[in-house]
């Protein structure tokens, strides 16, 4: 009968434990439903449906359509616009983000003490970052009209012949990447001076009295110090190299002949020119997969060549 009791006892404490564990995680369910409700609305499920339409053959109008498959994908196994884009994609990512954080570090170091005016020029450079890029690429087009744009104007006082930055296959992607490249500068130059003044002034003494060069400093102290950073800002250059749209939109609409169709502007192509919204939804998912790899990439070589 006593040990009867004692199991009883035990059972009920366990229950009673139990009733607090659930009570605590839906308190916890509570507080987070607010987030979870718009994260469940504007990504998961909108995600999830996705994922169901791109082994569809919908076209955006009809309610009807038909399950396909994989036929989407095989499709763009052996579309030669598909090769095309992804090919100009990782073009766009590397012209962008070597320039950019290269760049942005060759600014940081120039700007990174307190002088007269080093404030303005810093506002100056980040300026580009916090306008919308749609009025950058509009003035941008300006500046790359083939016969008064300022570019061709500047090329004509230095004797040279003018270029069609826009109309040509060979310089439409270079003009792109341009424009890219010089609104990210200042905001990777912002991340850079808060990771350069991050370091410590001692170490740059210690090296002054073992007789160290000033090359020597910025390859064994400055750039393993700050290789978070750098880290940080080649994932993020990147992700928005591939998600890269409005300059493509106001500049070349993808041309000419696709020279510039990259996967993002080859899916507004598909979803909302040729309203095949399998396809391009098998597209979406591809860029996802793409940045997904990217940035696993990057992480496995951050974990040889970053130090924290």
């Amino acid at each position: 009968m006593k040990l009867t009791l004692q199991t009883f006892q035990s059972n009920a404490r366990v229950l009673q434990s139990n009733a607090r564990v659930l009570q605590s995680n839906a308190r916890v369910l509570l507080f987070i439903a607010p987030l979870m409700v718009p994260l469940l609305a504007f990504w998961i499920i909108p995600f999830g449906w996705s994922v169901y339409i791109s082994f569809t053959d919908w076209d955006y109008i009809s309610p009807a359509y038909d399950l396909v498959g994989i036929e989407n994908y095989q499709y763009m196994l052996e579309d030669g616009d598909f090769h095309q884009a992804l090919m100009n994609t990782f073009l766009f990512a590397l012209g962008v983000v070597i320039p950019t954080v290269a760049l942005g570090l060759m600014f940081a170091l120039l700007l990174q003490k307190n002088f007269s005016g080093s404030q303005l020029y810093r506002a100056v450079i980040f300026s580009p970052w916090i306008t919308p890029t749609v009025a950058i690429s509009i003035v941008w087009s300006w500046v790359f009209e083939t016969k008064a744009g300022l570019a061709n104007l500047l090329l004509a006082k230095l004797g040279m012949a003018p270029i069609t930055w826009l109309e040509s296959g060979d310089s439409a992607m270079i003009a792109v990447i341009i424009v890219t490249v010089w609104q990210a500068i200042g905001w990777t130059m912002l991340f850079y001076i808060s990771a350069l003044n991050k370091i410590p002034v001692s170490l740059y003494e210690a090296s002054l009295i073992d007789g160290c060069s000033p090359v020597t400093r910025f390859f064994k102290i400055t750039l393993p110090l700050i290789s978070p950073t750098t880290f940080f800002l080649v994932i993020v250059n990147m992700i928005t190299a591939v998600q890269a749209f409005d300059q493509f939109q106001i500049l070349t609409q993808g041309g000419p002949s696709g020279s510039t169709r990259t996967l993002l502007y080859l899916f507004y192509q598909q979803a909302f020119e040729q309203y095949d919204m399998g396809p391009a939804a098998a597209t979406s998912l591809i860029i996802l997969l793409i940045t997904g790899v990217l940035t696993l990439v990057n992480t496995v070589m951050g974990k040889r060549w970053v130090y924290y």
